[in-house]
């Protein structure tokens, strides 16, 4: 299942070309990967009583177009779950006339927050949080 967040471009996220700087592109898919566990009813709160969190082990991202102030943009989130430890989280930052103007993929984990070490099956671990377990694709 896909998720989506939607935002608009603000001026202080520009560079000094007048585009979305690079690494704000990275931040808008965080907040959308932030929103997706939200809507499953996997706030902050729940993560760091549950003693489990998420964790980013690789970011790829692909620039295809660029973003200037004011453009309305969706950024999707497409979990792909592997057997062990690890799942991606495929994300597109699309324009409202659909043009893609990114492309990120994350390798993510769940670390255990005492042991300090990722858990042998994440999605299991996400699953018994989750009150929307479908968002994530599980």
């Amino acid at each position: 299942m896909s998720f989506s967040v939607s935002l608009v471009v603000r001026g202080y996220e520009l560079d000094t070309l007048g585009h979305l700087d690079q690494a704000v592109y990275l931040q808008h898919a965080e907040h959308a990967r932030s929103e997706l566990l939200r809507a499953a009813g996997i706030g902050q709160d729940k993560l760091i009583a549950s003693g489990f969190g998420p964790v980013v082990l690789e970011s790829t991202i692909k620039y295809l177009h660029e973003l200037r102030g004011g453009d309305e943009v969706t950024i999707n989130c497409e979990f792909e779950w592997d057997s062990g430890k690890i799942f991606r989280i495929h994300q597109e930052t699309r324009k409202l006339d659909g043009t893609v103007a990114a492309k990120v993929t994350i390798v993510g984990g769940v670390l255990d927050l005492t042991a300090r070490k990722l858990v042998a099956d994440p999605g299991e671990r996400l699953r018994t949080l989750a009150e929307r377990p479908d968002l994530l694709g599980l």
